[in-house]
Formats: structure tokens, sequence, C-alpha cells
């Protein structure tokens, strides 16, 4: 019974050793893939930035009107300016006698959705 017993105890050792082995690698595999995303993801944040940067240097209103007035005649592209833009007081808004009611149009839907027509 001692043999067996003894038996069994290295037969987990072994196991065991086994086991921690194996969670240890896998273990270590997973912080390099870790490390290896967090690198790429650096790179990534950083070509980003470097995207930024060029956006905003090709976007440069002085650029940009350069470009516009170099191709006129194709594009027909005019400079923005306050005379493009209307007054506030010109747009025509509703009534407060005449608004549409939520309800009505609650229950044209409920009818047209249920086939029923008016």
């Amino acid at each position: 019974m001692r043999g067996f017993l003894l038996f069994l105890g290295v037969v987990s050792v072994v196991f065991v050793a086994t086991w921690a082995y194996r969670v240890n690698y896998r273990t270590q595999e997973a912080m390099s893939d870790v490390a290896r995303l967090q690198r790429q993801i650096a790179k990534e944040r950083e070509a980003i930035a470097v995207l930024r940067a060029e956006w905003a240097y090709l976007n440069r209103p002085e650029r940009l009107l350069a470009l516009s007035e170099e191709n006129f005649g194709a594009l027909r592209l005019m400079p923005l300016s306050a005379e493009n833009y209307s007054d506030p007081m010109k747009v025509i808004y509703p009534t407060p006698e005449d608004p549409l009611l939520m309800s009505d149009v609650i229950e044209a839907a409920v009818m047209q959705a249920l086939g029923e027509t008016e």
C-alpha cells in the first residue's frame, strides 16, 4: 500500500509539474502577444498623428485658396465670404396657430399600417 501511495505521489508531482510548465509557457506566449500588440498600437497611433498633421497641412486655407484660383476654369470654385450667407431673419418659421400635432401623425401612421384609409 505504501508503494502504491508513493507511486501515486510521483505521478501527481509529474502531472502538476507538466501542467505548471504548460501554463507558464502559455502565459509567456500571451505576454509576448500583448507586447507585440502594444507596439503595433503605438505604431498605428503614430501613423494616425502623421496623417492628421498631413491633413492639416493640406487643408490650409491659403493653399486651398491658391488651388481654387489656379483651377478656377475647371472647377468654378469661389472663396466663401460674408455675402454667401443669408440673414436668419429671412427664414420663414411655422406659426404657432397651425402646428402639426404629433398625435395626428401617429394616428395616420397606425391607420396606414393597418391598411385602413380615410
